[in-house]
């Protein structure tokens, strides 16, 4: 039988008894949750301010090794551990044994098994919590381990203030806990402590580490997709979604909201003025999230903007972003550079799919803004058709992201061409102002301009017998667009790719 004894965050530990209670019995419910979608058998104890969770099996140490040494997949107690440390509320989770307690120098010999090797060349201090009535202090028992470790392993010494391996047991009456691992875990608060959130999300870097963020101080997460570039986007979105659910709150049943917004998109095209459609886009996007969080009886919306990291982001166009919409819009990243959001979605798992994802927010505007007047926006927006967004909010899905498929879509199994053959018709999926800026010239190959957003229903009435190249400046965009329509039975698309 596996032990891990997880610590709740400081953040919890501090509260009031009421609350630090209440907090700790939805994060037990929060781990049973989890443990029961791996194995029954797994059994979840509580305790004051920890939580005990009993796997049975072999140790996730040689199961692990197990893995590397002949490729075996990987067990349940690693299962748990890669669970438990995604966990929020959890500060670090303990690897232990549970072993019964004798004297000081059966104590040694036992701690001195489970330590030697990892103490080879490294400072060591070792710290003991008693439980209950003993004939000796904490201190001295510290000081006889101590002792015994210098003398019986090849530790370099003793270092009480920055050891680089801290030696931990826990003496309780006639049993001992040694500590053999020590997890981080995410800290915050447990998902179900405060209210629900309906998060913006992209696929890109910024949504996806902002959703984190906020699942990660405990808010339920339901994740609010606005479409512009067809299924293909929507696909790509998905992987993620599912990504951040499954590894961060799968203790929680939470939805993907979907909206159609190619129709907004084409009538934005054509009543907006340009250097004004990214500021409007996100404030039709706030009235269509407002709209749907109130029905869902959710008081929050969390979106991934950064001071100034694009043109609508400025401090400027934010507060007219702001006041399309009377609920509360949660900004995680609004302080955070580039590069620190980038590693955070590294550490979570999400890099990958991000950098794949085409940003189709940013080909909207042509020379956009970056001090947008109110006055001027409100005259624009009396120029939309609002039945368009009105149409659009009540043509969205509502998917249970448990219930969700993994996308279809795969990146790197698309095909690409960097010189086209004879017969073969290229078409530019970039934004028309795009397009005009930078044309694509080919001598022998026909060129056909259909916008990202457009494609998805104009691909059917192109003649099936031809070979398609879709081209976009980066490859991204065009790679998402022929994965999906290769997904949906197109053999005849490839990506067009001139440095590949």
């Amino acid at each position: 039988m596996v032990h891990y004894l997880i610590k709740i965050s400081p953040e919890m530990a501090v509260k009031s008894d009421p609350v630090r209670r209440k907090q700790l019995r939805q994060m037990r419910r929060n781990v049973r949750r989890m443990m029961r979608q791996l194995d029954e058998r797994i059994d979840v104890r509580p305790g004051w301010d920890r939580i005990d969770v009993y796997v049975p099996g072999e140790d996730p140490e040689a199961e692990q090794r197990r893995t590397v040494e002949h490729g075996e997949a990987a067990g349940l107690a690693e299962r748990v551990i890669h669970y438990l440390q995604r966990m929020p509320g959890a500060q670090f989770i303990l690897l232990v044994d549970d072993l019964p307690w004798q004297n000081f120098e059966d104590a040694a010999e036992k701690v001195t098994h489970v330590y030697r090797e990892r103490l080879a060349g490294k400072t060591f201090a070792v710290r003991v919590k008693r439980r209950g009535e003993h004939s000796f202090s904490s201190q001295q028992l510290e000081q006889f381990l101590g002792g015994h470790l210098l003398k019986n392993t090849d530790a370099a010494g003793v270092n009480l203030k920055h050891p680089e391996i801290p030696v931990n047991l826990e003496v309780k009456r006639e049993s001992m806990v040694v500590v053999r691992r020590r997890y981080p875990g995410q800290g915050g608060f447990p998902i179900g402590t405060q209210e629900p959130v309906l998060s913006l999300i992209s696929g890109g870097f910024d949504s996806a580490v902002s959703s984190y963020m906020a699942i990660r101080r405990g808010l339920q997460t339901h994740f609010l997709f606005f479409n512009l570039g067809g299924t293909a986007h929507e696909a790509g979105v998905r992987q993620m979604v599912r990504h951040l659910w499954a590894d961060y709150q799968s203790s929680h049943r939470v939805y993907m909201i979907s909206v159609p917004f190619e129709g907004v998109i084409g009538e934005l095209m054509t009543r907006i003025n340009h250097s004004y459609r990214g500021v409007v886009l996100k404030r039709l996007m706030m009235r269509a999230a407002e709209r749907i969080a109130n029905e869902m009886h959710i008081s929050g919306l969390v979106t991934g903007e950064s001071i100034s990291q694009v043109s609508s982001q400025t401090p400027l166009n934010l507060g007219l972003i702001d006041q399309s919409t009377d609920m509360l819009v949660m900004r995680p990243l609004v302080f955070m550079n580039k590069d620190e959001i980038i590693d955070v979605a590294d550490r979570i798992g999400a890099y990958w799919m991000a950098a794949n994802m085409p940003e189709y927010c940013g080909v909207i505007s042509d020379r956009p803004t970056t001090r947008a007047k109110k006055g001027r926006i409100e005259r624009d927006e009396s120029f939309f058709d609002d039945a368009v967004l009105d149409a659009a909010v009540a043509n969205r899905t509502m998917t249970p992201v448990d219930q969700m498929l993994e996308s279809e879509v795969g990146i790197d199994d698309v095909p690409r061409v960097n010189t086209p053959s004879p017969g073969d018709v290229v078409i530019d999926i970039r934004h028309p102002g795009e397009a005009a800026d930078a044309p694509l010239t080919l001598t022998n190959n026909e060129i056909r301009s259909i916008p990202f957003y457009e494609l998805n229903h104009r691909f059917a009435e192109l003649d099936a017998g031809n070979r398609y190249l879709l081209y976009c400046d980066e490859g991204s965009m065009s790679t998402l667009h022929a994965g999906h329509l290769i997904a949906e039975g197109h053999e005849n698309v490839v990506v067009y790719d001139p440095q590949d």
